[in-house]
């Protein structure tokens, strides 16, 4: 067939490289309005709701005996679930209703109440209600800090200048289970280098990530993951209450946690049940609000290519992240995995959750460059930095980042390496080189990196955990090696899981281990004028601004 010269150019276009795919509800691959979904219902007898969603409470698997003991604010339920749900949806985004009065329906809703709900409103108007429903006042970012040999020299790096451009969690994984525990410590030490307060955790099993928080390698956690239909939840042997029991140990031991949960896992897991993505998560943030933790990490996540193959894809992410603000939780939303040729679509991924400012806007974002993240390669990374920045001043709108400059960079970087060299000869662990600290200053990928011993190092790692090391042992290998201010840092952090203050939701700390939360600093945007300005945030936009690559125009010469 003879091709028509502008269709055959735009058929080589990036774009046209992404997998779509009609719908097909039968088997989940549909995003919202599926006609397998339940209709909104709600019974209650003595206190006790007896139906929920058209099945009474004899037909309640797993989830929704759960959801319908612990998540619902059943005191206001009948009258909410009477409520229509476009004058629900019209409370969310009028200026005239605030937040609190919005939270008195949007928490006595059922999973498909919420899902109707958020099935009333566009794009533009689901960015207006995240502006107004998200926890805290001020939006922050988290970033993934990850290298594909898990160089420790190169981590601490990494993590020291995510710090310091602003992220204000961090978070570790490994391509090797067992080098877990010295990805933990590198992340802590560089983290605590960068910037003090910045929050970090080390993705991995539950039973070692609990291990890690809880001797101090680490300061909250996120990935205990959630599903909406009762065959993926147990399929792994989880109930509700196993997770809800977990939970309660993070706590009690003063570390902050979330649940992670997100659109499509349960098509990609062959457990739909027919139901809408939108509907299942609905189930997932409300099985997190009855587990009591302070949020979640959702918006598709790795299953992103799932929503985004079909029609409403971006449209239900950003719909999830505001239905978990809607059930008052904290709520970190997921940019952390590429699923798109398209650098417009990529920027369309992040562009809802970036306009409406969420308490974690990407939740994944690329503390360094995609072939050396071990999460599979987030929507954005280190080389759209500049991008980002350009996108803040442009809007004048906080992506909660900033520009730094590059001699900074390379020093924050050695001193982080240099950190854990000092640790790491304290703790009596393989040694880190001067060389490997010189070579992680201006490291880019770990192939920039000496290469070091990986079996030593794994076997090193699980060492580690067999003496009983902790974050006490860090700091005292800190002081000795004349790190008194990382040592100084560090033991901050372990006094905040004692005080507990950051166990609240959206909790993050300011460089002066100041609380910000939900509790202290809630959002109380209702309209023009109100909640966070970027522009009377003098010392943040002053760093948005004065971009490196922007030229004093009294001074400029040809």
């Amino acid at each position: 067939m003879k091709r028509q010269k502008r269709f055959e150019k735009m058929g080589k276009r990036p774009v046209n490289k992404d997998v779509i795919v009609d719908e097909w509800p039968e088997e989940g691959f549909v995003a919202m309005h599926s006609p397998n979904d339940p209709e909104p219902s709600i019974k209650i007898e003595n206190g006790v709701i007896t139906e929920m969603d058209g099945k009474k409470r004899e037909d309640f698997d797993l989830i929704d005996l759960y959801i319908a003991n612990y998540g619902i604010n059943i005191e206001n339920a009948e009258k909410v679930m009477a409520t229509d749900s476009t004058k629900i949806a019209r409370m969310l985004i009028d200026p005239n209703v605030s937040r609190k009065q919005v939270l008195e329906y949007t928490t006595a809703m059922t999973p498909a109440k919420g899902q109707d709900v958020i099935n009333q409103l566009d794009f533009g108007e689901m960015i207006m209600a995240v502006k107004k429903m998200r926890e805290r006042q001020k939006p922050a970012n988290q970033c993934h800090v990850t290298n594909f040999v898990d160089n420790p020299a190169e981590l601490a790096a990494d993590a020291a200048e995510a710090a310091l451009r602003g992220f204000a969690e961090e978070e570790t994984t490994v391509p090797v289970a067992r080098d877990a525990p010295f990805n933990a410590l590198s992340v802590l030490v560089g983290s605590q280098t960068g910037r003090p307060g910045v929050l970090h955790q080390c993705s991995v099993d539950e039973s070692t990530e609990l291990q890690l928080g809880m001797r101090g390698l680490t300061s909250y956690a996120e990935t205990i993951s959630v599903y909406g239909t009762d065959k993926a939840f147990t399929d792994g042997d989880d109930t509700p209450w196993s997770k809800g029991f977990l939970a309660s140990c993070y706590a009690s031991r003063g570390i902050k946690m979330r649940f992670t949960s997100g659109s499509g896992s349960e098509v990609l897991m062959g457990y739909p049940e027919g139901k809408s993505m939108l509907y299942l998560e609905a189930r997932c943030i409300l099985l997190a609000k009855a587990s009591g933790v302070q949020g979640t990490q959702n918006g598709s996540l790795s299953c992103i290519s799932i929503p985004t193959a079909v029609p409403n894809g971006l449209r239900e992410v950003l719909g999830e992240n505001l239905l978990a603000m809607m059930y008052d939780l904290e709520c970190a939303t997921g940019s952390d995995q590429s699923f798109s040729h398209s650098s417009m679509r990529r920027t369309w991924r992040f562009m809802g959750q970036f306009l409406g400012g969420t308490d974690y806007i990407c939740s994944g974002y690329g503390a360094e460059p995609n072939p050396d993240n071990s999460f599979a390669g987030s929507n954005e990374d280190v080389y759209d930095y500049d991008d980002i920045y350009y996108l803040q001043r442009d809007y004048g709108q906080s992506f909660a980042i900033h520009s730094i400059k590059e001699e900074d960079a390379i020093k924050i970087r050695r001193k982080a390496a240099k950190a854990l060299q000092a640790v790491f000869k304290g703790l009596g662990l393989p040694e880190i080189t001067d060389e490997e600290v010189e070579a992680a200053a201006y490291a880019d990928v770990h192939e920039d990196m000496p290469k070091r011993d990986r079996i030593a190092d794994m076997r090193a790692a699980q060492e580690l955990m067999e003496r009983g090391i902790t974050a006490v042992d860090v700091i005292k290998a800190l002081y000795d090696g004349g790190f008194s201010d990382v040592a100084q840092a560090v033991l901050n952090l372990q006094k905040q899981k004692v005080v507990g203050d950051y166990l609240q939701t959206s909790s993050i700390f300011d460089s002066n281990w100041h609380v910000e939360s939900a509790v202290n600093e809630g959002n109380n945007y209702q309209g023009p004028g109100t909640g966070y300005r970027l522009y009377k945030d003098k010392n943040e936009w002053e760093k948005i601004k004065n971009i490196p690559q922007a030229i004093d125009p009294e001074h400029f010469e040809m």
